[in-house]
């Protein structure tokens, strides 16, 4: 009798943890997947480390770390909201945005003239000391 009821204690609590996902780790498969149905992201490519997580009901708030693989330096963070889905976390897309974070490699600051370019396109910034003729790009 005892060891039955050993047996069911242990199915309970092995039932029980099965649906924790309250985790770093599942989180970051969260953050994988999300990089994983981009077009212009290689996930092998990277290193995501969730650095910091809090869960609220059915929220998570993380902060990512994102690193090339063997690369070396200051890694790219990002602040992520997730949702549980099931048995999963997903990333939600931000308010007006459609986007969970803003995409790897975008530039915040808009397009950069095409190299060699002439007139506005390539003039400096408001408030930018002139650059001499003689030390620019032709």
């Amino acid at each position: 009798m005892k060891v039955y009821a050993v047996g069911v204690l242990m199915l309970c609590l092995t039932g029980c943890n099965k649906g924790n996902i309250d985790t770093k780790e599942a989180v970051r498969q969260g953050v994988i997947d999300y990089f994983a149905n981009k077009k212009d992201v290689n996930v092998g490519s990277m290193k995501v480390d969730v650095s910091a997580v809090t869960f609220k009901e059915n929220e998570a708030d993380a902060t990512v770390a994102v690193l090339p693989r063997g690369g070396e330096g200051q890694p790219m963070t990002f602040r992520y909201t997730l949702e549980r889905k099931g048995n999963r976390w997903v990333v939600k897309p931000k308010a007006g945005s459609g986007h969970g974070a803003m995409p790897m490699g975008a530039n915040p600051h808009g397009a950069m003239p095409p190299a060699g370019a002439e007139g506005p396109a390539s003039a400096m910034p408001p408030g930018h000391p002139p650059v001499p003729e003689n030390t620019r790009k032709k």
